[in-house]
């Protein structure tokens, strides 16, 4: 997995693109994943292969930040109950909350629709040097109180620290957007398609 990072980001410095401060190098950096995932992204791009072994070689943190992009594996304490859940998570925390923290998860969104919200998150971040200390400045109130967040109501999930099954994966601010759209959800209980629709009936209210 890092080392398709490394191939996209190089291909896209060596082109003029940088990372995240344009809208054109975001949908760049979004269409060479997509390609990706067209093309069979089940070779070496999933979920389990984003967290675990020497892919996440010093990206690992048992201390995650409010407001950076992580990965990790996780197994739902009412799998039985729930009527669908998502094995490998790339969220972004918001908040604390009883027993774990409340996360963006981006995979519940269809891709266009994961682009939008991610576009507009991106006018929260903290420095446009989009480095370690770049974060988004995000809590619930905040995603709840402007129109132009609404895609985040599908997203909003509480995990719980216990069930986690690896370390947090960091991503960093310039990989956001090769993340964003790599094939690494894993849909327990139901077909992506199934959730994408479930998620636009929430946004429709």
């Amino acid at each position: 997995m890092a080392k398709i990072f490394d191939d996209i980001l190089s291909k896209g410095i060596r082109q003029g693109q940088i990372p995240a401060r344009t809208g054109a190098a975001r949908e760049w950096y979004r269409t060479q994943a997509k390609a990706i995932a067209k093309a069979g992204g089940g070779r070496g791009v999933s979920g389990e292969s984003m967290t675990s072994g020497s892919n996440v070689k010093g990206r690992t943190t048992s201390s995650p930040q409010i407001g950076g992009m992580y990965s990790f594996q996780y197994d739902a304490k009412h799998k039985d109950k729930l009527p669908y859940y998502d094995m490998y998570p790339l969220i972004f925390p918001i908040n604390t909350a009883k027993g774990g923290f409340l996360g963006i998860n981006m995979h519940y969104l269809p891709p266009a629709l994961r682009a939008q919200l991610m576009d507009a998150l991106y006018s929260t971040v903290t420095n446009d040097n989009y480095d370690e200390k770049t974060k988004l400045k995000l809590s619930y109130d905040v995603l709840n109180g402007a129109s132009k967040f609404k895609l985040f109501k599908p997203t909003i999930k509480h995990y719980l620290t216990k069930q986690m099954r690896t370390p947090f994966i960091y991503v960093n601010p310039t990989e956001w957007d090769i993340a964003l759209f790599l094939p690494t959800a894993k849909f327990v209980g139901a077909s992506k398609q199934k959730v994408y629709a479930d998620s636009r009936k929430i946004i429709r209210g």
